[in-house]
């Protein structure tokens, strides 16, 4: 009986690199892999379905071989158009889906081309402003000061300090 406790703490200590990310043992192989950048609830579904695989399975469980066939599944997946993240690729036009760094490169890329060709989306991104049509006035004040009547804590007994 304390064998079976043991083996339980060890899968829940356990830590697992899925994709070139660290998942935590006890966390349910559903969940755990939407943690990883560009894996949604849908396609962590998918990968489920797909393969198989239990979704209230627990990370720690999985054998090497298991996470083997989970990566070799998402370099050649091919999921509905309608839920993978690049479509129509502006440098080979072809339908893919990225993941983690990969996905992180890329849309540094695009985002530098946009302001390198002076659109106006990379020219909002340029300035900090809001890309998709938002309404400025109240929001993405991030770059102003703090109103007029708000007067820092510090600066108030500093002076009454040097008076004294």
């Amino acid at each position: 009986m304390e064998t079976k406790h043991l083996q339980e703490k060890k899968i829940e200590d356990r830590i697992v690199r899925i994709l070139s990310k660290d998942l935590e043992g006890k966390m349910a192989i559903y969940v755990g892999l939407t943690k990883i950048k560009g894996i949604s609830w849908a396609i962590s579904n998918a990968i489920c379905k797909k393969l198989g695989i239990e979704k209230s399975k627990k990370i720690g469980s999985f054998t090497d071989d298991e996470i083997k066939k989970i990566n070799e599944f998402m370099k050649n997946s091919n999921f509905p158009l309608n839920i993978i993240n690049r479509r129509k690729d502006f440098e080979t036009g072809k339908d893919m889906h990225l993941i983690g760094s990969d996905l992180e490169l890329k849309k540094e890329f695009d985002i530098k081309r946009l302001k390198k060709i002076k659109s106006y989306r990379g020219i909002r991104h340029t300035f900090g402003q809001p890309v998709r049509g938002q309404r400025t006035r109240s929001h993405f004040r991030s770059n102003r000061r703090k109103g007029a009547g708000i007067k820092k804590k510090g600066a108030k007994e500093e002076k009454y300090e040097k008076k004294t």
